[in-house]
């Protein structure tokens, strides 16, 4: 099936997509970074970068009729709850010219991805139903889905909605879906055995990446969890090894950048100095010297980060590395997209 990727990023999502059997005859990105990372990995596709306002005019003439699905995922800052919020945001907007797309390719069918809050708050209850009979003017069954990528075989809590829409479908498409995609959840990874598979830390096919140095807070703000709160400066915390990441920001690169305990991701019986260190803390304790980091306490890396998201362990990136960090961050995750994709396809052939 054919298909058109939308705010396509570094291909995150597109990975997925091709993985569930769609073919992606046309795409569009802004960030010339990402574009290039995108088109380095996927030569067959017709990438347009810039401004899809810009970009979308020649869909009409070349693409109408031909195109089984329109996906992708405008960006969200507008709407989450990392940003400010602001639903007059530009790039807010962007969610309308996701639909315009489909109003102008008629697609048999669409997935559109954004952040949780859009899907959840009730601030944005009115967006979601303009957003849902925009979509059923055009003639789709829409509804939308919160997911959770930590149920899809990625190491990672991102949460993430999706709105769907199905053309000349009944009004049971949305509970059809939700059977298809619950029957697809899995067991939930350690965030420890995937990254154990990658190179050592420092290797060639692992380099170091995040040079940004890891200093202790001298006023630590303390959680129940030592992965919480703020034990060290910056907002870049600790991940639990035994459990999955929380969501990868994409403005990792300095002191935003996750932390691991690199004794505790080959040895799951080392002492855990974070936990420690923490537990000192809520029993009183006083706070070490800033400087007082032992050396096998690290930020991640770009290789670590991309096995995060998921993405093959093959796939090529364009950048420096600040900008390499913010799209692997931007990216959804390459397992849950193609969870999204593949319960999509059995939903289009049961209807």
């Amino acid at each position: 099936m054919n298909a058109i990727s939308l705010f396509c990023g570094a291909g995150g999502m597109d990975v997925g997509f091709t993985k569930a059997g769609f073919h992606v005859k046309w795409a569009s990105e802004l960030d010339k970074d990402a574009a290039n990372t995108y088109a380095l990995n996927n030569p067959d596709t017709l990438l347009r970068c810039g401004d899809i306002i810009n970009t979308k005019s020649e869909l009409n003439e070349f693409f109408k009729g031909e195109i089984d699905l329109v996906f992708g995922g405008p960006p969200c800052q507008g709407f989450s709850v990392a940003g400010k919020m602001n639903p007059d945001d530009s790039r807010s907007k962007l969610v309308w010219e996701f639909l315009d797309v489909v109003r102008i390719v008629k697609p048999n069918m669409f997935v559109m991805e954004n952040v949780k809050a859009l899907g959840e708050l009730q601030r944005w209850h009115s967006i979601r139903e303009r957003l849902v009979k925009f979509a059923t003017d055009l003639g789709y069954s829409c509804f939308f889905k919160v997911l959770n990528s930590a149920d899809f075989n990625v190491p990672q809590k991102r949460e993430r909605v999706f709105f769907i829409g199905f053309a000349n479908a009944g009004d049971n498409v949305k509970n059809l879906f939700e059977q298809v995609i619950n029957n697809k959840i899995t067991p939930r990874l350690k965030l420890r055995a995937c990254l154990q598979k990658l190179p050592a830390a420092g290797s060639g096919d692992n380099p170091i990446t995040c040079t940004a140095k890891i200093t202790l807070a001298t006023s630590p703000v303390l959680r129940k969890s030592p992965y919480a709160g703020m034990l060290f400066n910056g907002l870049g915390r600790p991940v639990d090894l035994n459990n999955q990441a929380n969501t990868l920001p994409a403005s990792m690169g300095g002191n935003k950048t996750p932390i691991l305990d690199e004794h505790l991701l080959y040895d799951p019986n080392a002492d855990d100095w974070i936990l420690n260190y923490h537990d000192r803390l809520r029993n009183g304790g006083s706070p070490l010297q800033s400087t007082d980091v032992p050396s096998h306490i690290r930020r991640i890396t770009l290789a670590e980060a991309a096995t995060i998201q998921t993405f093959p362990n093959d796939y090529r990136f364009v950048g420096k590395k600040s900008s390499i960090y913010k799209q692997i961050g931007n990216a959804v995750p390459s397992n849950l997209a193609s969870a999204v994709a593949s319960a999509v396809l059995e939903v289009s052939r049961s209807i």
